[in-house]
């Protein structure tokens, strides 16, 4: 064990290595000695960059938060392989995580009824001259965790691709989504085209697992929900 932890990382199992084992693995099971090790990169001559890492973290008693309190200079000038570079790496990494803790959660939309998603869309889209169709991505709690715009057409329409709108679906683990485009026209009554769109992102949702909740057409000052129509 002894000769392997001396070996450098390139010559460990990739399941060890830090970055490859947090790309495996997960962020979750990274020792802080192995996340410290991404960050300063390389060790020294006699030591990995975990082994580097070990090092630092036992003489900061092994708590980030004594780590927390080391300067540029007691790094660089405290350990064998610590440049300039890397000390900097290092304080700004423990600076961002306090900040981090003094930081509010962001307050994400939750979505009840039809209502809520037109208050957070109409003033995107109420007064474009065209249309552009948006996507609501949605979590388990029907909460708001992003919106992107999948196209932007003329004054009659745009062109949707469901693949893409499915592919950005998965990707950020929606539980849910919820389709919205407007009507410049002002004509809130949907089209064929917008009915069609609606059943095949309803059937590729039911096939990947996330449910099409709605989808609202936003027309000047009102709109049309397909959900409280009983068309989804």
């Amino acid at each position: 064990m002894e000769d392997y932890q001396k070996r450098s990382i390139r010559q460990w199992a990739i399941e060890d290595r830090p970055r490859e084992k947090l790309l495996q693995k997960g962020i979750g099971t990274l020792s802080n000695a192995e996340l410290l090790a991404i960050l300063i990169g390389s060790g020294s001559q006699k030591l990995s960059a975990v082994d580097l890492s070990r090092k630092i973290l036992h003489d900061a008693h092994n708590n980030l938060n004594e780590l927390g309190k080391a300067t540029i200079e007691s790094l660089q000038n405290g350990y064998h392989g610590v440049g300039e570079a890397k000390a900097i790496t290092i304080v700004a990494a423990l600076e961002l995580g306090r900040r981090r803790q003094l930081s509010s959660p962001v307050e994400r939309p939750q979505i009840k009824k039809s209502e809520d998603v037109f208050a957070l869309m109409h003033p995107v889209l109420a007064d474009l001259p065209h249309e552009e169709f948006w996507i609501l991505i949605l979590n388990q709690a029907n909460k708001v965790i992003n919106r992107f715009n999948t196209s932007k057409g003329g004054i009659a329409g745009t062109v949707i691709d469901v693949r893409l709108i499915m592919e950005k679906a998965l990707y950020q683990h929606a539980s849910s989504i919820i389709l919205c485009h407007n009507h410049p026209s002002g004509n809130r009554k949907p089209s064929q085209a917008d009915i069609s769109i609606t059943r095949k992102l309803s059937d590729a949702g039911k096939i990947l697992d996330i449910q099409v909740l709605d989808h609202l057409i936003v027309a000047e000052n009102h709109y049309f929900s397909f959900a409280d129509e009983g068309m989804m």
